[in-house]
């Protein structure tokens, strides 16, 4: 135990150092671009110009309770490319009383209206205002099976609207009980390459909570994270290292990390990864070996040390103190052996 103890003062647990925010790397997950309308369609052009009206409104969100798929799909999509683009008009369309119509047709079998519903909820949860709206409406739930059974566009389009709504401290505990995680994580591992950044993104964001770090892991999000991060090609780079340092504030994280050959590839990281990637690499590692002497003993017969040396010599002061600290763990471990 004072093994244990001493290892976490030198990773600063107990003098209370802050988690690195990695924020900056995920996108804003906060456009509709599921590509079938283009930029210069007469449709779009003229709803970016249209004035919304009262009239207007009430015929929409009647048409979107009509009996004939065609009224629905055609209010849903002109719904959605209203909320898309105006601010103004998010909060007017909400305020008219669409957000409730809107998610019912989410459970919709036809597709593509379904994908206007997802969409349009997306675009309308862009505004702080709508949030809570969408959340009383039941559209965590909705969201969450669009995300589980829907198309390809509506489960990253899902994702995204999760995410947003995840930005109310409150709601990331509703999002990861409603089933979501396990979701997100398929996505990330099959999705295209827009799904799975969409999916790494909300999940760096629900994975702030400690629930939803266990979730995530027992969901089995490990393997691919690993993957990515050994892949420098696969675009994932970043986002893997950044979600698998919140993961490895958990037992369940750490051990995850290590059986699926983890530890490895964060030391390769340290090698041969950018400025971000080492600092991530370092941060995860430090939080590893700071609960266990095992798996300190393992980072330094990766090979660890070194590349930590001439990282400390060459990074910005907040870097080069987490390589030293880091380094210290791994010495002290090194010589108790």
């Amino acid at each position: 135990m004072e093994g244990i103890r001493r290892r976490r003062e030198l990773a600063g647990e107990k003098y209370g150092e802050a988690a690195a925010d990695y924020s900056g790397a995920f996108s804003d997950c906060n456009s509709d671009h599921s590509g079938e309308f283009t930029a210069e369609s007469n449709l779009v052009r003229r709803l970016r110009l249209s004035t919304i009206s009262d009239e207007l409104l009430c015929r929409l969100i009647s048409n979107l309770r009509s009996e004939s798929s065609d009224a629905r799909r055609a209010a849903a999509m002109e719904l959605r490319l209203l909320a898309k683009h105006s601010m103004e008009n998010r909060v007017e369309i909400a305020k008219a009383g669409a957000i409730g119509p809107l998610i019912s047709i989410i459970s919709d079998p036809e597709q593509q209206l379904q994908e206007h519903g997802v969409t349009a909820i997306l675009n309308l949860s862009l505004c702080d205002e709508n949030k809570d709206s969408i959340v009383a409406a039941g559209g965590i739930k909705a969201l969450v099976t669009a995300l589980s059974s829907g198309t390809s566009t509506a489960k990253e389009n899902a994702a995204c609207a999760l995410l947003r709504l995840a930005q109310v401290e409150e709601n990331k505990i509703l999002i990861g009980r409603s089933g979501a995680i396990s979701p997100l994580v398929s996505l990330l591992e099959r999705g295209s390459l827009r799904g799975k950044k969409d999916a790494a993104t909300a999940l760096y964001t629900l994975c702030s909570t400690k629930e939803n770090k266990v979730r995530a892991v027992e969901a089995g999000i490990m393997k691919s994270l690993v993957e990515f991060m050994a892949d420098l090609e696969s675009g994932m780079v970043d986002k893997a290292a950044y979600v698998v340092n919140l993961l490895v504030d958990v037992a369940k994280g750490r051990t995850a990390l290590v059986e699926e050959d983890g530890i490895p590839v964060l030391v390769e990281l340290l090698e041969t990864g950018s400025q971000r990637q080492m600092e991530a690499a370092i941060s995860a590692l430090a939080r590893v070996c700071e609960q266990s002497a095992a798996h300190c003993a393992m980072v330094a017969r990766e090979g660890a040390i070194p590349p930590l040396v001439a990282f400390s010599q060459s990074g910005g002061l907040r870097s080069k103190q987490k390589a030293e600290v880091l380094i210290r763990l791994l010495r002290q471990t090194r010589e108790e052996n």
